[in-house]
């Protein structure tokens, strides 16, 4: 019979497969956290809206007719009906598709179809739509389920002294950066993975070899991961050639590294030389995660991205490979891609998750110190 106190090694190793842990989570922790929804600049005019789902509750930010983002839970107060698809624009009010309640985007009740015979005693001003709070934190959007949430200045203390100086704000997005993979594991696997400093030698032996990973400093603020290392000598000594875009011109030359944050419970931030980008791990299932990849750069030309990509092809092409080297080009561990080597690590290790000899051995003393915390933070979450 299996051994029921197999551990992870923090967590038991059934939170990592179970629908009872998988649901908990969405209630103690989504559900009473701050979450990225977007960026500033994906809401622009009244009317555009954004939405995010956060544990169980879906929630819509949109910028109503004075210029405010308000947020509110995406339901109509008739039949609990979700009002809007993912992202777009109400420019004068949201209407139910199932049986055409109208709000204002201020999220008022504003109409009901036959109310004086089929509602008469209804009180409109009693029935707007649910709120939710919303905030913009380092050119972010994020939101909380709670209408009266704690603020995100104080969810996000002392947090910022260790990030990157990159004003995201002053970035923009590109297409190539916006990545989705559904990875089939468990939500905290992948985070696991992003903050697991052991691995990075390893696994990426041949595709993060840029960075000096042996002067790796990481630790926590609050329930805040944070994660700094240096570049590898020769890549920083030569770096206005062998950079892939336009070096991110308001770093200052001594500050230059990779900065990996992970936001709790599940953002990601990778922030570099010449990129900015967001790593959002959103849970599906107990064994099923989404992560979305959003990328900022520096607002230059096509022709200065063009001249800097001819200039650092060379560098590239010598320095990254696969870890493994093999004749199938599907093979990740052949692709010389990272992303594809940490799902592959992902999913290989849920798939052993309920084998009869899963055992977790002694974990690094410093450099998986990460993992046993994230996991202890999980814990205190969850009721006991």
């Amino acid at each position: 019979m299996r051994n029921k106190e197999i551990r992870m090694p923090i967590l038991p190793v059934e939170a990592y497969y179970s629908q009872e842990w998988f649901d908990l989570e969405q209630e103690h922790i989504f559900g009473k956290t701050w979450h990225f929804a977007g960026f500033t600049e994906d809401i622009n005019e009244p009317g555009d809206y954004i939405t995010a789902q956060v544990g169980s509750d879906n929630i819509l930010v949109i910028k109503g007719n004075d210029h405010k983002l308000r947020a509110f839970h995406n339901v109509c107060r008739h039949r609990g009906t979700q009002l809007l698809r993912a992202e777009g624009n109400e420019r004068k009010a949201i209407t139910c598709p199932y049986h055409d309640w109208t709000y204002s985007i201020e999220g008022d009740l504003l109409s009901i179809p036959n109310q004086e015979t089929e509602f008469p005693n209804l009180n409109c001003k009693n029935m707007g739509l649910h709120k939710a709070s919303v905030d913009i934190w380092r050119g972010m959007i994020f939101v909380h389920p709670e209408p009266q949430a704690p603020s995100i200045l104080q969810w996000f203390n002392g947090v910022e002294e260790y990030l990157g100086p990159h004003r995201p704000e002053e970035l923009i997005e590109y297409e190539e950066g916006m990545t989705e993979h559904t990875i089939n594991s468990n939500w905290k696997i992948v985070a696991e993975n992003y903050i697991d400093g052991y691995h990075l030698s390893h696994l990426h032996s041949n595709t993060l070899n840029m960075y000096d990973h042996s002067k790796q400093e990481s630790g926590f603020v609050g329930p805040h991961y944070v994660f700094y290392e240096p570049l590898e000598k020769e890549y920083l000594d030569n770096l206005e050639n062998y950079a892939p875009y336009p070096l991110i011109d308001h770093i200052p030359r001594e500050q230059v590294g990779a900065y990996v944050p992970l936001l709790f419970p599940n953002l990601g931030l990778g922030e570099g030389e010449c990129d900015w980008s967001i790593f959002l791990i959103i849970p599906i299932a107990p064994d099923k995660t989404k992560v979305i990849t959003r990328s900022k750069v520096m607002n230059a030309s096509s022709l200065n991205f063009a001249k800097q990509g001819l200039l650092s092809n060379a560098y590239w092409n010598k320095k990254i490979s696969g870890k493994y080297f093999g004749k199938n080009s599907d093979d990740p561990m052949a692709s010389g891609d990272f992303m594809a080597e940490d799902i592959f690590a992902c999913e290989q290790q849920q798939k052993s998750l309920k084998s009869s000899r899963f055992f977790v051995g002694a974990t690094a003393i410093n450099l998986e110190a990460s993992v046993r915390q994230f996991q202890q933070i999980i814990r205190d979450y969850i009721p006991k």
